[in-house]
Parts: C-alpha cells; structure tokens; sequence
C-alpha cells in the first residue's frame, strides 16, 4: 500500500516564489512541514492505494482528466487555519469548486476512494506555506507579519497530478492533461 492524494500544481516560478516562503518559515519559524510537497492545491486529500492497482488508478484519473477543461486559478494575498496553519490564498472560482467536487465524486464511484473529513466540510482550495508544526506561539508572531501582506499571481492549470509518498516526503508520480473540447 502507498499513499497518494491528487492536486493541482502552479507553474514553476509560482512554486519557487511558494517555496521561498516554505523555507521562510523553515529557517524563522522552525516550520519545515511544508516543504516535503511541492506547492499545490489539493483537490483528493491524501488515501491509501496498493501498488499492484497503481495502473488502474492512473488510467482511471486519465480518463477523468481528459473530459475537464482547464481551470484560471487566481492566488491572492494569505490566510490562516488557526491556530496552527498559514497558506496562500485561492479564489474559489465555481470552475474550481466543480473540478474538485466532479473529482471527488469520480473517484469515489469509480475507485471506491472515499474521504469522510471532506464529506463533512467545505472544500477550502489553499497552498499551505506553514503546517500543522507550526507552534501556537510562532503562529501568534507569523500570522501578523502575513495576514496583510500583499500576493497575487494568475495562471492556468491545465493538468491534475497523482503525489506519491516516499515516507519521507511527497513527489509527483504522474500527470493528467485537462483538454476537454466541448
């Protein structure tokens, strides 16, 4: 068994600019969690998947891919999950609210891939800058140097991407083109 989640990844120069921040609250803040996944946005937390069926899944999250347009994603300024978590901040657009629901809904008929937490809230699109280490203390310090801090790129996402846990950290195992033509 291995543990993956699905999600969207921003362009390159958006995860440097993200992982400055990560490293940030690394060095600062001795909040290092955020730094064993690449910047993103999650749309299938994190579920448990054995190897052997790995093809299955990825043809699976390919043909869901394939029937999705891709989505104008716009990240702007930062917030917080009190008391421990600081991310920036995604617009929730209808169109990423859909991807995400639609993907969730897929998964779970298709794959049996259930997850009860989010069955119970709302999703909340966001790029985590500083986790769940992060101590009640060192959130009070950083929250009122982020919460007013000025932030805004745009960007397309045209891909969904399976991470893939090493036990260490999370990489990307594969990516799945959004090209729907309607």
């Amino acid at each position: 068994m291995s543990r993956f989640f699905v999600a969207l990844l921003p362009p390159q120069d958006i995860q440097d600019y993200a992982n400055q921040i990560k490293q940030y609250f690394a060095d600062r803040y001795a909040s290092s969690g955020a730094l064993k996944s690449p910047p993103h946005i999650t749309l299938q937390p994190p579920f448990e998947w054995t190897d052997a069926n790995l093809p299955q899944l990825e043809a699976s999250l390919k043909e869901f891919a394939s029937g999705q347009l891709p989505v104008a994603i716009t990240l702007k300024g930062f917030d917080a999950f009190a008391p421990r978590v600081i991310y920036i901040n995604v617009d929730r657009t209808q169109e990423l609210l859909t991807l995400q629901a639609d993907l969730m809904a897929y998964t779970e008929s298709n794959l049996g891939i259930v997850d009860k937490v989010s069955k119970t809230r709302p999703f909340a699109p966001h790029m985590t800058v500083a986790f769940r280490d992060l101590s009640k203390h060192n959130f009070r310090t950083a929250w009122p140097e982020f919460e007013k801090r000025q932030l805004h790129f745009e960007f397309t996402a045209d891909k969904l991407t399976l991470l893939l846990h090493d036990g260490k950290r999370w990489n990307i195992k594969s990516e799945f083109g959004l090209f729907a033509s309607y």
